[in-house]
């Protein structure tokens, strides 16, 4: 008889598992609280306008490509996808620096910024190229349920190539002195959850992500992506229930039984959360049953939260593209103070999504949609008059560097903050990016896959293995699913 596995949360890393397993032959259904799926990628759609809500970089394209593959499937089956040339402007203080697809291209900004540095940045691409290849195609699919996984002999002998014990600023300032092309290599991490000096130099792979295997777009925005899986799992027999907000895990002995909403849920042998991990052991279950203390939790070193506006404006802004980073502000002192001193930034830097620079379908013909994103530190008090006054300070400083004005032509306005990841997602802090990756909360060290206390009851997402992002998401749905797997032999 086929076992019934239930899946709290249609986010990537629920989608993913349930693809997995149903085509493993088990039962699937997942329970998601929204009306859409995607979990963090939902979308917003008004007044003509379409906004993806949370994820926007689409990086790391061989790894989708792998999960569908696994399918027999390929990406193309379900959406297109555009490589953005260049893939992203940087607005520095005195002049933009846009990031062009083509590595001879890219060499040729880093010569002419610093003498000499295109034959190093070649170097460290091939030194990042390694990492990639050992860490997401074989460190990221370990599930880290013991530390034996890190005694294969390609880690071992690779462990100093891999740079595991030193910072990613260290390595880059070993290479480069430019400031511009520094800030351009490390803004990856600024995403990562911790001051590049506490990164490992390992996460340099990001930057061959980055640059060499290039930033993307699937036509219609992030959340056909989620659509994409939610087509792939119909078709391999999983069943959704959408409006289904989980209020506990109900238990019989050291077994989940049960799952209380709106109405009991039952019949499952096996359970899976994505949904918020800390939520998850925290609230649903009992304090009997419980993975880990509160005094655990509140010692994790969290990613950033985000403030977020989404804006529709009623003319074109030519002087944009796709990505946008503001960098124009002190890069240091807005990162000291959202892991360092947390505190509202004093001058932050910026994010801009423009998608209808790609994809008409996401603005009005002659219109703009932009996305404009702040990274906060986790857990701040907000109201308000702090949003309005951080939306008017993202709407001036960008009118400022692109030179022209467009806030009397906002004709579509929304604030997404902190708090609205919690409410909407009981996101542990309000954080929008899961733990950082330091190295003390690696593999492992991060929040186990598997309940230590309740059997059949096992994890996913970002706040597991292998950690934040989309990508490290389809991973981690593959890894809970093999888990499930053993579980039942």
């Amino acid at each position: 008889m086929k076992k019934n596995i239930s899946i709290i949360g249609a986010g990537f890393s629920g989608l993913a598992a349930a693809c997995y397993l149903a085509k493993d032959g088990y039962n699937v259904t997942i329970y998601e609280k929204h009306s859409q799926i995607g979990g963090r990628a939902r979308t917003i759609e008004k007044d003509g306008f379409l906004f993806d809500m949370g994820p926007s970089w689409y990086w790391m394209p061989d790894v989708f490509e792998r999960f569908f593959g696994d399918f027999g499937k390929k990406v193309s089956d379900y959406y297109e996808l555009k490589r953005l040339s260049p893939g992203y402007r940087i607005y520095f203080s005195d002049e933009y620096l846009d990031v062009p697809a083509s590595l001879e291209e890219l060499y040729e900004v880093f010569e002419k910024h610093e003498k000499g540095s295109a034959a190093k940045l070649k170097q460290f691409l091939k030194e990042a190229e390694y990492k990639y290849n050992v860490g997401i195609h074989e460190l990221v699919y370990k599930p880290g349920v013991n530390i034996s996984e890190l005694m294969d002999a390609r880690l071992i002998t690779g462990i100093f190539k891999l740079d595991v014990f030193k910072s990613i600023r260290k390595h880059i300032a070993k290479n480069f002195k430019n400031p511009k092309l520094v800030q351009l290599l490390e803004f990856p991490v600024l995403f990562l959850g911790a001051l590049p000096q506490n990164t490992p130099a390992l996460y340099s792979l990001m930057n061959y992500a980055d640059l060499v295997l290039g930033t993307w777009y699937p036509m219609g925005g992030m959340a056909v992506v989620p659509e994409a899986m939610k087509k792939l799992a119909l078709e391999l027999g999983v069943k959704f229930e959408t409006g289904v907000d989980v209020s506990a895990i109900e238990l019989n002995g050291n077994l989940a039984k049960k799952l209380k909403a709106q109405k009991e849920y039952n019949g499952f042998d096996a359970l899976i959360s994505s949904a918020d991990y800390h939520f998850t052991d925290q609230v649903l279950l009992p304090p009997t049953h419980r993975h880990y203390t509160k005094d655990y939790w509140e010692s994790r070193k969290m990613a950033p939260s985000s403030i977020l506006f989404y804006v529709g404006i009623n003319k074109k802004l030519p002087n944009l593209l796709h990505h946008n980073l503001f960098f124009d502000e002190d890069f240091e002192l807005h990162s000291q103070e959202i892991y360092t001193t947390p505190k509202w930034p004093s001058k932050p830097l910026l994010y801009v999504s423009c998608t209808s620079k790609t994809d008409p379908i996401t603005a009005p013909e002659g219109y703009e949609n932009l996305t404009i994103l702040i990274p906060v530190a986790p857990g701040l008090n907000e109201s308000e008059e702090i949003k309005e006054k951080y939306f008017n300070l993202a709407i001036e400083r960008i009118e400022k560097k692109i030179g022209m004005s467009f806030k009397k032509n906002i004709i579509f306005k929304h604030i997404y903050s902190p708090k609205n990841f919690i409410n909407d997602y009981n996101s542990f802090k309000g954080n929008a990016y899961g733990l950082a990756n330091t190295l003390l909360q690696t593999a492992h060290l991060k929040p186990s896959i598997k309940s230590k206390k309740v059997k059949n009851l096992f994890y996913t997402g970002q706040l597991t293995v292998p950690g934040p992002g989309v990508p490290p998401s389809l991973i981690s749905g593959k890894l809970v699913a093999d888990q499930i797997n053993n579980y039942f032999k």
